[in-house]
């Protein structure tokens, strides 16, 4: 079964674009992606549309983030990708007149729609730039230990 990976994918590209210091291309993304520069440019028409990037065509255009990373949240962007669906699971509905299908069906939407609200909590408590520090702490550790590394050769 396929996975929904757009909001990793745009998370991916945000915190590339917030470390760069001007715009990037749909190429050059899409390299750090490990995509098509087409896949890109489609996911990102949602985040311009919601205001959270903006491109500029031409030489030295590309995609740049149009605002302030710590109002930002996961939430923000889900919603931006158009709320794909959270989970790849689902109800059975084949024989919607069968009892033991409702209830079963009614026990699932119950916990499928528990476990999305606290999700979406949770997404909403996360900023782009909580997750752009994060990436700044781990690439700051990862050149220490290259650098700690080449010093003792």
């Amino acid at each position: 079964m396929k996975r929904d990976s757009r909001l990793s994918s745009v998370l991916h590209a945000l915190l590339h674009m917030a470390a760069n210091d001007g715009p990037m291309t749909s190429e050059a993304l899409a390299h750090c992606m490990h995509t098509n520069p087409v896949v890109v440019r489609r996911t990102m028409a949602g985040l311009r549309e919601a205001g959270l990037v903006r491109s500029e065509k031409g030489h030295n255009g590309g995609w740049t983030i149009a605002c302030d990373l710590s109002e930002v949240t996961l939430r923000d962007i889900h919603m931006a990708l158009g709320e794909p669906a959270v989970f790849a699971m689902g109800n059975r509905n084949e024989t919607p007149e069968c009892l033991v299908e409702q209830a079963v069906n009614a026990a699932l939407d119950d916990t499928f729609h528990e476990i999305e609200t606290l999700l979406m909590e949770r997404f909403g408590r996360l900023t782009l730039a909580q997750l752009a520090e994060d990436f700044a702490r781990r690439l700051a550790a990862y050149r220490q230990k290259m650098g700690n590394e080449q010093n003792a050769i």
